[in-house]
């Protein structure tokens, strides 16, 4: 892994907290400092330990999301985190990656009898049971990362193209329903995307506001600390969903453009590695291959939906921006993920 571009990340989205909140800078500085320890200590152990135990990851974090969803910490009507008091540890975060790790093992498959129908159910359960649970914490975006990471990685599998057109119809043939038993909230996001007039100073207020602030930050920006719209509050989670803007506020589009350079050499090199082990013939290497298609997956549809919806070109979804949002959990899940690489 190209370690230079994750910590040209980290120092950039560091420099973008400080101009917005010191204390905040401090914090994501300890999560950063910890999270590549842990890179540089899972990258020396290797990958073995994790996949001979990828069950035993898998069903730990079902436990810690169905707890979570019990006991976990409100914060605007979702319980996504659990409060040891000094850190708030997210889970579904976390998840992401022995998820990954999970589905790249069992989706190996070892004889051709086990490419069964009955095989895809328990596969398909292995997924909708986290799904659903972070889907009523409510937790939308995460939710849909979830889905993107499963059906990529069921496209690549050596299970019958068939079940895909399964999967694709039991979407169809429940969308209604999910529809149905979405938060009034997350409709109105979708909704105000589509019509931002109907709403101006609700459901929409902060979709306007991200891409107000984006071009008041012009080409070399307002200077650090120095954004109206992040410093005033008129941004709101301008350390978390919204962080690109307020970069963006910030450093200007000479910034931004260096950011997303930066996020480009990180997907090419996901990118060469995930090709790398397809060619390979071996049942491991299968399993690499997988896991290094999930993390691309995983890293890439985090960073189109947080760039899309801070830009407003797509729905707000609640996706932190990797390295550059705010937030323990995301940065060092993200860095686990990455050590595991192969």
């Amino acid at each position: 892994m190209n370690i230079f571009s994750l910590i040209f990340l980290s120092v950039f989205g560091l420099f973008n907290l400080f101009g917005l909140s010191q204390e905040l800078f401090i914090r994501q500085l300890i999560f950063l400092i910890v999270g590549f320890s842990g890179y540089f200590l899972l990258r020396s152990i290797g990958t073995h330990f994790f996949r001979l135990n990828s069950k035993f990851f898998y069903w730990f974090f079902v436990a810690v999301l169905i707890i979570t969803f019990i006991v976990g910490l409100e914060v605007k009507g979702s319980k996504r985190w659990l409060n040891f008091y000094i850190f708030n540890f997210q889970g579904s975060e976390f998840f992401k990656v022995f998820f990954i790790l999970f589905l790249a093992e069992i989706l190996t498959v070892k004889k051709l009898l086990s490419n069964t129908f009955l095989n895809f159910i328990k596969v398909l359960l292995y997924f909708l049971i986290p799904f659903i649970i972070i889907f009523k914490q409510p937790d939308l975006g995460n939710a849909m990362v979830y889905f993107f990471i499963f059906f990529a990685l069921l496209m690549f599998s050596n299970y019958s193209k068939k079940y895909l057109g399964y999967l694709i119809g039991l979407l169809v043939v429940f969308a209604p329903l999910g529809w149905l038993i979405m938060k009034d909230y997350q409709k109105a996001r979708i909704l105000s995307f589509i019509s931002p007039h109907l709403d101006v100073q609700g459901s929409a207020y902060n979709m306007i506001q991200a891409v107000i602030t984006i071009g008041s930050g012009m080409f070399f920006g307002r200077g650090l600390g120095l954004g109206t719209q992040s410093q005033l509050f008129f941004l709101p989670e301008n350390t978390t969903d919204f962080a690109f803007a307020s970069l963006i506020e910030q450093f200007g589009f000479f910034g931004g453009f260096f950011v997303l350079i930066f996020f480009t050499i990180i997907i090419i090199h996901l990118v060469k590695r995930t090709i790398h082990f397809y060619y390979q013939k071996s049942q491991d290497d299968q399993k690499r291959f997988l896991y290094c298609l999930g993390m691309l997956t995983y890293f890439v549809s985090q960073t189109i939906i947080n760039l899309g919806m801070n830009m407003g070109i797509m729905p707000v979804a609640g996706i932190t921006l990797p390295f550059i949002s705010y937030g323990g959990s995301s940065v060092i899940a993200l860095l686990i993920g990455f050590a595991l690489i192969p």
